[in-house]
């Protein structure tokens, strides 16, 4: 059982900026990849960032020098800082986590419940 929580989205101007958090939790051996997903009004899921659990990072060619992700093994969470937000990012965000389940020799992919992001232009 793996449980991922989102936070942090909400009504933001132009220009402005937001940081999305998503902490997973439960019976948790390891995560290797995690990454965040959006999907914004009559559109499809698209990757927006992901990262390793070495730190490696990439990104879709939109949010390149405005978005940043991280994370915290530590605490089992994963950050996308959004800065300099344009309204064509307003998007419903989705965190999701490739996860090793204590007990099992497999890696599954969670997801979060989804974080309403919008941008007024």
């Amino acid at each position: 059982q793996v449980q991922l929580v989102e936070s942090g989205g909400g009504l933001v101007q132009a220009g402005g900026s937001l940081r999305l958090s998503c902490a997973a939790s439960g019976r948790i051996f390891g995560i290797n990849a995690m990454g965040w997903y959006r999907q914004g009004p009559g559109k499809q899921r698209e990757l927006v960032a992901s990262i390793t659990s070495g730190g490696s990072t990439n990104y879709v060619d939109s949010v390149k020098g405005r978005f940043t992700i991280s994370r915290d093994n530590a605490k089992n969470t994963v950050y996308l800082q959004m800065n300099s937000l344009k309204p064509e990012d307003t998007a419903v965000y989705y965190c999701n986590a490739d996860v090793v389940v204590a007990g099992s020799l497999y890696r599954q992919s969670y997801w979060g419940q989804g974080t309403q992001v919008t941008v007024s232009s």
